[in-house]
C-alpha cells in the first residue's frame, strides 16, 4: 500500500485542479456550459454557482490534506461526486463526451478516496 500521504495528495490534487484550474480559473469552459444547460440557473447563477463550487473543492483539497474527520470528508466527496454526476447526466448528457466513461473514472476516484478515509481513521 502506497503512504497515506501519497494517497491524499493525488486526491487533493484532483480537488484542486478541478475547483482552481476548471472552475476559478476558467480553464475548461465546457464546464459552465454544462452547469448552464440545468434548468435551475440563470448564465450569471451558473458562473457563480461554478465560482463557489470551484472554491468548494479547493477546500476540499485542503481538508483532505489536513486529514481532518476523514470519514466525513470521505462522505462529502463521495455525495458532492454523486450529486455532480447525477445533474450533469440529467440535465446535460448531450454536454458530456463520455458520460460512461465519467461515472467509471469517477467511481476509480471514490475508492481511492474511501481507502484514505480507511487508513487515516484506523
Amino acid at each position: 500500500m502506497p503512504p497515506l500521504i501519497l494517497i491524499k495528495t493525488a486526491i487533493a490534487m484532483v480537488w484542486l485542479y478541478e475547483g482552481l484550474w476548471c472552475k476559478l480559473l476558467g480553464g475548461s469552459r465546457h464546464e459552465l456550459e454544462v452547469v448552464q444547460a440545468a434548468p435551475l440557473f440563470s448564465p450569471n447563477l451558473a458562473a457563480l454557482f461554478l465560482r463557489a463550487l470551484g472554491v468548494f473543492e479547493c477546500a476540499l483539497a485542503a481538508w483532505v490534506l489536513a486529514g481532518w474527520q476523514p470519514l466525513w470528508a470521505g462522505l462529502v466527496q463521495t455525495v458532492l461526486l454523486v450529486s455532480l454526476n447525477t445533474a450533469g447526466i440529467t440535465w446535460s448528457r448531450h454536454l458530456i463526451p463520455d458520460p460512461p466513461g465519467m461515472l467509471f473514472k469517477n467511481f476509480a476516484f471514490l475508492v481511492l478516496v474511501w481507502v484514505a478515509a480507511g487508513q487515516a481513521a484506523s
